[in-house]
């Protein structure tokens, strides 16, 4: 009896113990500090040059469009900045032009996404299939497009375009065929060729990469089990770079947001296009052929207020369908 309560009392004075005991101090995450204060100096150039190059220039943007230039009294005093408001974006949004700069630009999209993206998805598959020797010469021969400036690529089509002086064009005409690249009808078709010279080979590229990280064993397998080449291509290989299809088809509706320096130097050469014939064309020759400033900033940040919607809509999707995969 005189055991049990010596080894209770024990017990208690433990537990007394431990209860006043101070707590034991958290060890301090100085590798966590480190690691953070490391990011931190690492980051920095990054925002510096973010914030330089792209918040403040939005930002001027965005209160450039809020001011519109007017005459003050009989004219002698010149021009004087104004705060308009919404005034600018209401005057871009009723200018037909800006809006037919849109209608072509659907006009283009459509054209050209559906080209690009399954032009270059065929030919990384076939790059992925082909011999061993051949990839890096077909490598080398689709890129070489793309790192050629876009200005210069857009001086060459326009000089293969232009007749008597385009050996294109004449064997075309030998061959019985008439087509005008510079004509209405044709200068979609002329600006579409052009980007697709340009990028398609960046797109195969990323596209063999993806295709390249492909678990070999499950090819294999599928090998295996009798699957040729196209049952392997659609069923294993698409569904498993579904991350780099949406990533090239979202820097493609981008790009073609961007669409200018192109119809730009095809408009110089006496084709159809306009010089509005796309929403940036439209906010170039505001600024800097009429000298309105305001109206060309209003331009510039819808366009940019499309891309954001149209990059949200395709991330969107992209995220559904790789939660549903």
């Amino acid at each position: 009896m005189s055991t049990e309560t010596s080894t209770g009392a024990g017990a208690r004075g433990v537990r007394d113990a431990r209860a006043t005991a101070p707590a034991a101090r958290p060890p301090r995450r100085r590798g966590a500090q480190r690691t953070g204060l490391a990011a931190g100096v690492l980051l920095t150039p990054f925002f510096a040059l973010f914030t330089v190059a792209m918040l403040i220039p939005v930002g001027y943007a965005l209160w450039l469009s809020l001011f519109t230039q007017k005459l003050s009294g009989l004219g002698f005093g010149g021009p004087r900045d104004v705060f308009d408001g919404f005034g600018n974006y209401a005057d871009t949004l009723a200018d037909a032009a800006f809006r037919d700069g849109f209608r072509v630009l659907g006009g283009y999209v459509l054209l050209y996404i559906p080209i690009m993206v399954g032009g270059a998805l065929a030919l990384a598959l076939l790059l992925d299939t082909a011999l061993a020797r051949a990839r890096r010469l077909f490598q080398l021969a689709l890129f070489l497009p793309h790192a050629i400036p876009g200005l210069i690529a857009a001086l060459i089509w326009v000089y293969l375009y232009t007749p008597g002086l385009s050996p294109v064009v004449r064997a075309m005409h030998s061959g019985g065929i008439g087509f005008d690249f510079f004509s209405s009808g044709g200068a979609l078709p002329s600006v579409v060729n052009i980007a697709l010279w340009e990028w398609l080979g960046y797109n195969v590229v990323i596209f063999y990469a993806a295709l390249q990280a492909v678990d070999r064993s499950l090819l294999e397998a599928a090998a295996v089990d009798g699957a040729g080449n196209w049952r392997t291509a659609f069923s294993i290989k698409l569904p498993l770079i579904r991350s780099s299809v949406f990533l090239v088809l979202l820097f493609t509706v981008i790009g073609s947001l961007q669409l200018f320096t192109e119809p730009l130097l095809l408009s110089n050469s006496g084709s159809a296009i306009t010089s509005a014939w796309t929403p940036n064309m439209y906010a170039y020759a505001e600024a800097f052929q009429l000298n309105d400033y305001g109206r060309a900033a209003a331009a510039s940040v819808l366009i940019a207020l499309t891309a954001a919607v149209l990059s949200f809509a395709v991330t969107r999707i992209a995220n559904r369908k790789g939660a549903s995969a």
